[in-house]
């Protein structure tokens, strides 16, 4: 008899997660910002300046243009394959998929409907008013407070959680969750706190990674 699928939910990162590089630096090319968001990034990486702030200068990059116009840009990111597939095989598993990231409403609401994830949190600070996105306010990059808003909305226990991401903040939630599944990390210490580490371009290959994947005790 096979095992029980252990999961209740999968939340999963964007950029450099989903997205094969970072979303906003397409956005960026795409909005003729890229040297803004090569100069956040670098102030970043410098420790220069905290990583709200850094997330408060890409959020700018899209401010005074449309929520059709960035869509527009998240249609030609490229990604990951099977992403939808992935989530189907989560559903016939018997889990639910949610997408847990820094990113704002406008653009967890097009992954969420093209690929669709059941839930999602995200930054809410930037306002989008007749279509247009507006400055960001008061930003505050807190993935874990967003696994707690997940954890509460959905009724499902941490432990029955396994996160998917690739950088610091998803380390962050790696140990607040049953299992931590660390995607494509250019980081070696975020790969050896995660409980798997995956090498792919294809989504379905991290969803028969989590089908082995077993809590921690």
């Amino acid at each position: 008899m096979a095992p029980t699928f252990p999961w209740r939910l999968v939340t999963v990162d964007i950029d450099g997660t989903l997205t094969r590089g970072h979303g906003w630096q397409e956005v960026a090319r795409a909005f003729d910002r890229l040297p803004a968001f090569e100069e956040t990034n670098r102030r970043f990486f410098a420790r220069q300046i905290d990583e709200d702030t850094h997330l408060g200068n890409l959020l700018r990059i899209a401010s005074g243009h449309t929520v059709s116009e960035v869509e527009a840009v998240l249609e030609r990111t490229p990604k990951l394959a099977g992403i939808a597939e992935g989530i189907r095989r989560l559903h016939e598993l018997g889990a639910r998929a949610a997408l847990l990231t820094h990113n704002p409403n406008y653009v967890v609401d097009w992954y969420q409907r093209t690929f669709g994830f059941d839930d999602s949190e995200s930054v809410t600070s930037q306002p989008v008013e007749g279509g247009r996105i507006g400055l960001p306010v008061d930003v505050r990059a807190d993935k874990p407070g967003g696994l707690r808003a997940l954890l509460v909305r959905t009724g499902i226990p941490a432990p029955a959680v396994v996160h998917v991401g690739d950088g610091w903040s998803d380390a962050e939630v790696f140990r607040l969750v049953g299992a931590g599944v660390a995607l494509n990390t250019p980081y070696p210490e975020v790969a050896r706190i995660a409980d798997l580490a995956l090498v792919t371009q294809d989504f379905r290959d991290v969803v028969a990674g989590i089908s082995e994947l077993q809590p921690r005790a």
